[in-house]
């Protein structure tokens, strides 16, 4: 098989060996998690010790981690009126999500469709503070959604000041931070969310688990799978040991090898080599602060779907986006949102790192850039 360079590390990250190894582990195992004898006591010690290590990722504490199937769910169970706070058992009255979130969080979650409310981006992608100001105060107890970084983009968001806003209208932020773990901070403490969603495959666990993180005085009335008394009531059904496993020996390694100076640097080479080729090249979100190994980039006259396959067949993978649409390649939400004029739109493509990557990868994928653009460009010309 011919060699493959792999950039799209913000879909999916390759299995870290020690998930790998975790989840073997586990899955020697037989007891069930719930059980009491022996077997069971010995799958639910792996559970914990995952607990654990999901928790110390984000600063958190290990009573407040929640497994899930993935973040689709963790964010489905955040987003729920049933959330109140300490001392409070009155019911979130709307929720806010911002125009760039996933669709798991723009679905609006367990909130009839009349109380979900959409917020406006800057051009930067950068959620608008004046807007949320606004929003937030024509309700009573809000709940606001917002990625800590955007899956395209790579914008990060400032987290800090609108939880600052978010509590001062005494409501509760909800960050989806499934892109942030070993690339930035992602302590739940410091950026002062109150619910924060992961995801194991995006840090080198496993698909298919994902997890729920809550403050101290946060609580969630109603699951959002009912049956059974796991997970300390919030999610029934046996947890997946391995699965489990693998996130947190995965969680484990993102807290202790961020590299974001290489990752930036890496970026960087590459943005630079993608406009010294194509000069007429937009970065989309550069204005902004961006996740160090995320690039979303577009060239008037190329379609994102014609870059894509042409970079596959030069053995190089990238995306147009989020990795959400069943393999299709489709206009970006995030991008209409920015207000980005609709060519643009349809040539966004996607291009991201992680810890493997190396300068070698990056100037193959330039090489590949240079080889296919003028090929690409020759017949739009043509076509015009």
């Amino acid at each position: 098989m011919a060699e493959r360079t792999y950039f799209d590390w913000n879909a999916t990250a390759p299995l870290r060996e020690e998930a790998r190894a975790a989840m073997v582990a586990a899955l020697e195992l037989t007891g069930n998690a719930s059980s009491v004898h022996g077997e069971g006591r010995a799958a639910r010690h792996i559970v914990e010790e995952a607990r654990e290590q999901v928790a110390n990722l984000v600063g958190a504490e290990a009573r407040n981690v929640t497994f899930t199937s993935g973040a689709t769910e963790a964010n489905m169970l955040a987003l729920t009126p049933s959330i109140s706070t300490a001392g409070e058992k009155a019911r979130r009255d709307r929720l806010f999500v911002s125009a760039i979130e996933h669709p798991s969080v723009r679905s609006g979650g367990r909130f009839p469709a009349e109380l979900v409310e959409e917020l406006p981006v800057t051009g930067d992608g950068l959620a608008d503070l004046h807007a949320l100001r606004k929003a937030v105060a024509r309700a009573e107890r809000p709940l606001v959604s917002v990625m800590l970084a955007n899956n395209e983009t790579g914008v990060i968001e400032p987290i800090r000041e609108i939880a600052d806003i978010v509590h001062t209208a005494n409501g509760v932020l909800h960050v989806d931070a499934v892109q942030g773990p070993g690339r930035i901070d992602c302590r739940i403490g410091d950026l002062g969310a109150d619910l924060m969603s992961l995801s194991a495959h995006k840090l080198g666990g496993p698909q298919g688990a994902g997890a729920l993180i809550r403050r101290d005085d946060i609580h969630i009335a109603e699951p959002l799978i009912k049956g059974g008394g796991q997970e300390r009531g919030q999610r029934a059904g046996s947890e997946n040991v391995a699965a489990i496993a693998g996130f947190g020996a995965a969680a484990a390694m993102a807290a202790i090898q961020a590299d974001a100076a290489r990752m930036t640097a890496l970026r960087d080479r590459l943005e630079a080599g993608i406009q010294a080729a194509t000069p007429q090249a937009v970065i989309f979100g550069a204005g902004a602060l961006r996740l160090p190994n995320t690039t979303l980039f577009a060239v008037p006259g190329i379609k994102a779907e014609t870059a894509i396959i042409a970079f596959d067949l030069n053995g190089i993978a990238v995306s147009s986006g989020s990795a959400c649409s069943s393999g299709k390649v489709q206009a970006s939400h995030v991008l209409r949102a920015m207000g980005v004029e609709p060519a643009l739109v349809q040539g966004a493509v996607r291009v991201s790192l992680g810890w493997s990557t190396c300068e070698t990868d990056v100037e193959r994928l330039l090489n590949a850039w240079n080889k296919v653009t003028s090929s690409l460009l020759n017949k739009h010309a043509n076509a015009a």
